[in-house]
C-alpha cells in the first residue's frame, strides 16, 4: 500500500474531491503542504472553496483529466467509484498508485502519536464533535475530522498542530478497518448497511475487528450495554473501558433530569468515584451516553474536568442532529438525520421533551435495502409521532426497489393502529409542504427526518 508521509509532501489526485469526507482530507494534506487536485461531478461551494485555496478542480470525470493533469504521485477514491469509472481506468492504465478513502485517513492518522476513532452505529457524529469541543476548550489544538458540519470549527475538519487526531470511523464497506487508531470507542451496534453486511452478527464481527486493531497500549471505550460485550472485547491485549446505564461500568449517570426543552442534565460518575455534573444544550437520553463516551476519552487523555463539563454546556450540537431550524405560525421546526430505527425512537423519544402540542414527523426513509429489512422496526419506531407524512425512499446508491416503497410502510404503520399520510415526491415535496400548512397548528413540533434531502421541506416553509 502506498505510504503518505508529511514530511515528503506529494501530489495527491482526488477522484470525486466534492464529498465531505474527501475534501476534508484534502484540506489536510492542503495544510501539510501537498499539491491537490481532483474531479467531481459538479461545482458546489465545497469545490468553490477548495478552488480558492489552490486546488485545481476538473468537472465531469474523465480520462482526460488525469491525462492532462501534472504528474500525479497517488489518486484516491471513494467507494462510489467503481471500476468503470474512466479516471479508474486512466489512473490505473497510467499505474499510479491508489488509495481508497478510508486507507488515506488509515494513513493520515498514524501521522499522529494520539489517533482517536469514534465507531458504533449510531451516534459517532455527535460523540466526535463533543469531544472535539472538549479538547478545544482545554485548547490541545487537535485535528479533527468529523462526519457533519461543526459549528465550532466552521465545518468539518481543524487542523491542530498537536498530536491529538480525532475522527469518526464508519463501519460501511468496513472503510474503519483501515484505520490506525490508538484509542477506540464503540457507541452501539445495530443492525443497519444490510445491502453490505450479511446480518447483525456480520456486524459484530467488523466491530470486533475494529476492536482489535488496537495496539497492546491503546484503550478502547466501549458502551457496556451493548449485548454481549465480552465477544467484542475478550481476546484483546489493550486496556477496555466501558460506560453505560448503571454503576458495573467504569461510567455511568445518575440523577437525569430534563429542563424544559429536553435537554438533560446528570451527575456523571467516573472511577474512583469522582463525579462531575453536567448539564447539556442537547436533547435527549442518547445524548447523556454520548457525552458520557466523550468524558471517558477526555478522562484518559488527562484533560482537566473543568474543561469537560464547560465544553459540553456550551455544545449546541451538529447540523442535522435535532437541529432547530426555525418557526412557521407558531409552528417550531427542527431537522434531523435519523434514518435507522434506533435513531428515530431516540430523536422522537427525544421530542417528548420538548415543547410541543402534537408532534408531526416527515420522514424520507433511506434505500430500500434498508427499509425493506427493518420494515417493522421502522413502523414501530415512527408511531411514536402524533402524525407520520412519508415521502418517497430516497435511493441514494440504489436502483432496485426490491418491490417496495413508502407506500409498504405507510401500511405498515396503518396496520398498528396510527395515523400515517403518504405523498408521492418524485416530483418533489410541494404537496407534503401544503399539507402541513393546512394541518399543522401553533404549539406543533414538526421534524423533518431522514438522511436524503427531506431537509428541503423545512428551508421550503421557512422561505415563505
Amino acid at each position: 500500500m502506498y505510504k503518505i508521509d508529511f514530511k515528503s509532501p506529494v501530489h495527491v489526485y482526488f477522484i470525486g474531491i466534492g464529498g465531505i469526507s474527501m475534501s476534508g482530507l484534502a484540506q489536510i494534506l492542503i495544510e501539510e503542504g501537498f499539491t491537490v487536485s481532483g474531479s467531481d461531478s459538479k461545482e458546489s461551494p465545497i469545490t468553490k472553496s477548495l478552488e480558492n485555496a489552490g486546488v485545481k478542480i476538473f468537472y465531469g470525470q474523465k480520462a482526460e483529466n488525469i491525462k492532462n493533469s501534472e504528474k500525479i504521485d497517488v489518486a484516491v477514491y471513494t467507494a462510489a467509484v467503481h471500476p468503470d469509472n474512466p479516471e479508474f481506468i486512466a489512473v490505473k492504465e497510467a499505474g499510479v498508485p491508489m488509495l481508497t478513502r478510508a486507507e488515506l485517513l488509515g494513513q493520515i492518522m498514524k501521522e499522529y502519536e494520539l489517533p482517536i476513532a469514534i465507531s458504533g452505529t449510531h451516534g459517532k457524529t455527535t460523540t466526535t464533535s463533543m469531544l472535539s469541543k472538549i479538547l478545544l476548550e482545554a485548547d490541545v489544538d487537535p485535528t479533527l475530522s468529523i462526519g457533519g458540519i461543526f459549528k465550532d470549527i466552521g465545518g468539518n475538519i481543524r487542523v491542530g498542530k498537536s498530536e491529538y487526531f480525532v475522527t469518526e470511523a464508519c463501519e460501511y464497506t468496513n472503510s474503519f478497518l483501515s484505520f490506525f487508531p490508538k484509542i477506540s470507542v464503540i457507541t452501539n451496534i445495530d443492525a443497519d448497511h444490510l445491502d453490505f453486511f450479511k446480518d447483525l452478527n456480520d456486524i459484530r464481527h467488523s466491530f470486533k475487528k475494529f476492536a482489535n486493531l488496537l495496539p497492546d497500549d491503546g484503550t478502547l471505550v466501549i458502551n457496556g450495554d451493548i449485548d454481549n460485550t465480552s465477544e467484542i472485547t475478550d481476546s484483546l491485549s489493550c486496556r477496555v473501558i466501558t460506560y453505560g446505564s448503571n454503576d458495573k461500568f467504569d461510567y455511568y449517570p445518575s440523577d437525569i433530569k430534563y429542563d424544559e426543552k429536553g435537554n438533560p442534565s446528570f451527575k456523571a460518575h467516573l472511577p474512583e468515584g469522582d463525579t462531575l455534573d453536567v448539564s447539556l444544550a442537547v436533547p435527549g437520553i442518547h445524548n447523556v451516553y454520548n457525552a458520557l463516551a466523550a468524558i471517558a476519552v477526555a478522562d484518559i487523555l488527562g484533560i482537566d474536568k473543568e474543561h469537560m463539563v464547560s465544553a459540553l454546556s456550551m455544545f449546541g450540537g451538529t447540523s442535522r442532529r435535532f437541529e432547530h431550524k426555525g418557526e412557521i405560525g407558531g409552528v417550531t421546526i427542527i431537522d434531523d438525520y435519523a434514518h435507522h430505527p434506533a435513531e428515530i425512537k431516540a430523536t422522537l423519544t427525544a421530542a417528548q421533551n420538548y415543547p410541543h402540542n402534537k408532534i408531526w414527523c416527515v420522514f424520507q426513509p433511506h434505500t430500500y435495502t434498508r427499509t425493506k429489512a427493518l420494515m417493522n422496526e421502522f413502523a414501530d419506531a415512527l408511531s411514536i409521532a402524533d402524525h407520520i407524512i412519508l415521502a418517497d425512499i430516497y435511493a441514494a446508491r440504489e436502483t432496485d426497489t426490491l418491490g417496495i416503497s413508502s407506500k409498504t410502510l405507510c401500511d405498515k404503520i396503518k396496520d398498528l393502529g396510527h395515523e400515517c399520510n403518504y405523498f408521492p415526491t418524485f416530483e418533489g415535496f410541494s404537496e407534503i409542504e401544503k399539507f402541513l400548512l393546512q394541518n399543522c397548528t401553533k404549539g406543533d413540533l414538526l421534524i423533518t427526518m431522514g438522511a436524503g434531502d427531506v431537509v428541503k421541506i423545512g428551508d421550503e416553509l421557512l422561505g415563505r
